[in-house]
């Protein structure tokens, strides 16, 4: 099979890409992610077997890009106009829910490290997984594991107290 130029899938298959990033995120946004589309898929292209549905292909990584887009926009800092104070004084580090750090100071040393610094220092997992030696594909398992674990304990919790 000839390789087609990538030009050409582009103009194929660009409007597809589009509207599917469009259907993710508001347009100023569906364009960035547009654009990462089709960078991952110039970089991948060369890898791409020669049977594969190339619509399909590029309609995955444009869901993938426009996910990655919303949760950077997520994570963007909100811009104010005055810093907050920090909190000071006896209280200003305890903890709100004691019950719910006990449950996470439970979990497995993997599982606990992921939970925390995912959910609560909102690490990436690139760098959770450097935190605790491991691969990112582990660390997000650990911290799904942790979290559904402190999930079953609370909602026991939860039965147990309930009439």
């Amino acid at each position: 099979m000839t390789v087609r130029p990538f030009d050409l899938l582009v103009a194929e298959h660009g409007t597809v890409v589009w509207r599917v990033c469009r259907a993710v995120l508001p347009e100023t946004d569906a364009d960035d992610a547009w654009s990462d589309t089709f960078l991952a898929a110039l970089g991948a292209y060369d890898r791409l077997r020669p049977d594969s549905d190339v619509r399909a292909w590029l309609v995955t990584i444009a869901h993938r890009k426009a996910i990655d887009v919303h949760r950077r926009a997520g994570r963007a800092p909100v811009p104010l106009a005055e810093v907050p104070e920090r909190p000071v004084g006896e209280d200003a580090f305890e903890l709100a829910d004691p019950e719910l750090w006990r449950l996470v100071a439970s979990l497995p040393d993997k599982q606990r490290g992921a939970v925390v610094y995912r959910h609560v220092a909102g690490l990436p997992y690139a760098q959770v997984a450097d935190l605790l030696g491991c691969s990112a594909v582990a660390a997000r398992r650990s911290a799904a594991d942790g979290i559904a674990r402190l999930r079953r304990h609370l909602t026991a919790e939860t039965q147990e107290v309930q009439p």
